[in-house]
């Protein structure tokens, strides 16, 4: 496993780069991520995994670390190859995947291209709970956020509400008081429905 690359940039795309250590030239596939965080220096560090497959072996490359280890993960899903964990790194940031999948924001990650409703269900099925114990408390915080906002609706829904205007409520009141908890949110929602 080759884990990093220290060397001189001698290329570089928005899809790879091309780095030079010790008279080799490793090509890297990158995200666009990585390629807005790569810097103008000619000598570079950035964190690498060797994915090994019968017909290929192909080097990705990171600018941190925690990218990495993420791209690791959407690996582990089943139906998420290295080219749609690489589309995703590069149409979300890694911050706002994590955050979609901690708080099981499906529309989110189906945003992305080539990505269906089954997969998009998948993955946060799969690396809900791994997020969760490998990311800080900030994370954590954006998925209780958005677990209050599903506990206030069904909660709304039991009581006999319309799923639709009760979500337009309960949406409206998580904009206005992005920090409210569950009670919160079902009482002002009430006051709008």
């Amino acid at each position: 496993m080759i884990a990093h690359l220290q060397g001189k940039l001698i290329e570089k795309a928005p899809t790879e780069i091309i780095v030079e250590c010790g008279g080799v030239g490793y090509q890297v596939n990158i995200s666009l991520h990585t390629y807005s965080l790569l810097p103008d220096a000619e000598n570079i560090k950035i964190y690498t995994f060797l994915l090994v497959k019968e017909d290929a072996h192909v080097l990705y490359g990171f600018m941190e670390k925690a990218e990495r280890e993420l791209f690791k993960l959407l690996l582990s899903v089943s139906g998420v190859g290295a080219g749609t964990a690489r589309t995703m790194l590069s149409s979300m940031e890694p911050r706002q995947v994590i955050g979609a999948v901690a708080s099981g924001n499906v529309a989110a990650i189906q945003s992305i291209k080539g990505i269906g409703s089954k997969t998009a269900q998948r993955v946060i099925l799969d690396l809900k709970d791994k997020v969760l114990k490998l990311y800080d408390l900030e994370e954590v915080s954006v998925s209780g956020y958005n677990t209050n906002k599903d506990e206030a609706l069904s909660a709304l829904e039991v009581l006999g509400f319309n799923k639709k205007l009760a979500e337009k409520a309960v949406d409206k009141v998580v904009k206005d008081m992005p920090g409210a908890n569950v009670e919160t949110i079902i009482k002002q929602a009430l006051k709008n429905l």
